[in-house]
């Protein structure tokens, strides 16, 4: 091939990959309405009198299911293309929405419909989207991880609050609003079956600049780990255990930041707002740690977020001790910050450290993080429930964070 034509591929490439990242984008804002779930699972404790540890739990099946799916998807998405895996997906998720939309009482069927077919779809598209997403960027890792979880982060405002007025909305009710909703998903699933793919072998884009003030921290061998390889690495491990405790307290504090807002002195309209308050800045957290990940490099942005994430749990704590609207708001703030981290990190550190030959499958499995973290949230309603306040909750959060920033110390590269 000569100069030219390798210049016009790589202009052409330059160009297309922003139109594939604006589809992800759009692709993840749907796909994150599982962070939705304080808003979404408000019509069921009157409906079937269902209690808040039982529609926890249904939270914490969905986040595992959602890690499971991501598996599922790497294997997949390997063995064909992110089109299959994309049309499994949206099958998946519209069919769990419709059941949900059909219950009639029996709790077994939301973990069914909601926390399996929902989670797992999900999860299936996330990874799709983001390891066909992130191969135009190898010169962007961080901002393009930033960007899509971005999205991810953001639904539970364009989404959740849109559901949170049909909802309560005489003419719609809930049962419509899930039946719009399987829709809608679907629809933009199908629309990203037909456009995300990987680049072919023909494409040529730009790699990462190399800056001379970060020479130690890119001064390992560059290689693509199968996974067998990385789950070797005691690194990964640290990192591994890292991930879980900063993921924890964004899973738990989402799970129940509409109830934790009412308990502190919020109106009902205020709690349903700050929900979407928190998922704005869980959107914010991601791009701006892939910003701060691809300029400041990976060990700073890792220390800061692990230090928002103890601020973030301390402030909600000293929110709960005096009641305050105000400090809440501050916390819940920090909350979405530290969480929208966790993910970014995740896909720019698995994709830095491991390669990208192998990223989809070694992502996915990195995001089972989230399942043991998932699991905070339904002993925090526990221990809410048996102790009638959320002081100890966030008391363990404290503990886990400051357990993550030792943890993030001891990350070494491969």
């Amino acid at each position: 091939m000569t100069t030219n034509a390798i210049n016009a591929v790589k202009e052409s490439s330059l160009t297309v990959r922003w139109f594939y990242l604006a589809v992800g984008v759009v692709s993840m804002t749907f796909a994150g309405i599982i962070y939705a779930w304080s808003i979404l699972k408000t019509p069921f404790g009157e409906a079937f009198d269902w209690s808040a540890s039982q529609l926890a739990l249904n939270y914490t099946l969905t986040m595992c299911f959602f890690c499971i799916g991501g598996v599922v998807s790497g294997i997949l998405t390997k063995k064909t293309s992110p089109r299959v895996t994309l049309l499994a997906a949206a099958a998946l998720t519209s069919a769990g929405f419709f059941l949900v939309s059909q219950l009639d009482g029996q709790i077994w069927m939301l973990y069914l419909s909601y926390g399996f077919m929902c989670g797992l779809g999900i999860g299936m598209a996330y990874n799709a989207v983001i390891a066909a997403t992130n191969a135009w960027f190898p010169d962007k890792k961080g901002f393009c991880s930033g960007a899509l979880m971005m999205g991810f982060g953001a639904s539970a405002l364009v989404l959740g609050s849109a559901a949170g007025a049909m909802i309560g909305s005489d003419t719609v009710g809930w049962r419509n609003t899930y039946m719009i909703l399987g829709a809608l998903m679907g629809a933009v699933m199908l629309i990203s079956a037909l456009v995300v793919r990987f680049p072919g072998d023909n494409v040529v884009l730009p790699e990462k600049e190399k800056k001379a003030d970060r020479k130690s921290e890119q001064s390992f061998e560059v290689k693509d780990y199968t996974t067998a390889e990385m789950l070797r690495q005691p690194t990964f491990w640290r990192f591994f255990l890292y991930t879980i405790t900063l993921y924890a307290t964004g899973s738990t504090v989402i799970s129940f930041a509409r109830d934790l807002s009412i308990s502190v002195g919020a109106s009902i309209a205020l709690a349903t707002s700050l929900v979407g308050v928190l998922s704005v800045c869980n959107g914010l957290g991601r791009i701006f740690c892939g910003i701060t990940f691809d300029n400041l490099g990976r060990r700073k942005t890792m220390l800061i977020a692990s230090g928002i994430a103890i601020l973030a749990s301390l402030v909600l704590l000293i929110a709960v001790l005096n009641n305050s609207i105000a400090t809440c708001i501050v916390g819940l703030c920090l909350t979405g910050i530290a969480y929208g981290c966790s993910p970014t990190i995740s896909a720019a550190l698995i994709g830095t450290f491991y390669g990208t030959k192998h990223f989809g499958m070694n992502f996915s499995i990195s995001i089972m993080a989230l399942i043991p973290a998932a699991f905070t949230a339904t002993l925090a309603s526990e221990l809410v429930g048996s102790t009638g306040n959320y002081v100890t909750p966030f008391m363990m959060l404290i503990a886990l964070s400051v357990l993550g920033l030792l943890l993030n110390v001891s990350i070494r590269e491969p």
